[in-house]
């Protein structure tokens, strides 16, 4: 048993996540078909692991409002199950479901124990903790959600600096003319 650890974010063709405006994620909002795609990923996800600023981005979902679409909600209720692992320096608590790890010593730690005692796809969120994960050689996927924008600069899906040599494993082409793109990082 060993947990296959995925970094998946929707990005723009330039490569971005958030555009350099506003800090905004400048894309289109997931229609039902998409956010569906996205509701099965999060059903199959066994464990979730996130940085500060993506744990506080995604709490929205411990709490959408109730007149939020049902593929919403369907989403609320797979994300509140997944258990999730929150590594911060900065944040005293985190919400239901969720454990906190403080100690920036005990992240690779962690991380390896989680992998080696789960089973499963395990999500991992955030452009710093992923690149730490990746560095470590704990990252076994990339995901890709190639949008159809340009959004001319910001926040990489990669952060600077870091060097990889990729294997193609996949592309789907998805609702709201999404794609795609998966890969996994060559072994030195």
């Amino acid at each position: 048993m060993a947990g296959h650890i995925f970094y998946g974010y929707v990005v723009s063709v330039d490569g971005y996540i958030a555009s350099a405006q506003d800090g905004g994620i400048g894309f289109p909002v997931p229609e039902a078909a998409l956010h569906r795609h996205f509701n099965e990923m999060q059903e199959r996800t066994a464990l979730s692991l996130y940085g500060r600023n993506m744990y506080e981005v995604m709490k929205y979902w411990d709490a959408p409002p109730a007149e939020s679409a049902d593929f919403e909600q369907e989403y609320a209720r797979a994300w509140q199950r997944t258990p999730k692992v929150v590594f911060s320096t900065t944040l005293e608590s985190v919400g239901p479901n969720a454990r906190l790890v403080k100690d920036k010593a005990d992240v690779e730690r962690t991380v390896r124990q989680l992998k080696a005692e789960t089973s499963g796809d395990i999500e991992v969120s955030g452009t710093g903790l992923a690149a730490s994960l990746i560095r470590l050689g704990l990252v076994d996927e990339l995901r890709l959600y190639m949008m159809p924008v340009v959004l001319g600069g910001g926040k990489p899906y990669l952060e600077a600096g870091l060097q990889l040599e990729l294997e193609p494993l996949g592309i789907e082409s998805l609702p709201q003319h999404c794609t795609l793109l998966r890969f996994r990082p060559k072994k030195s």
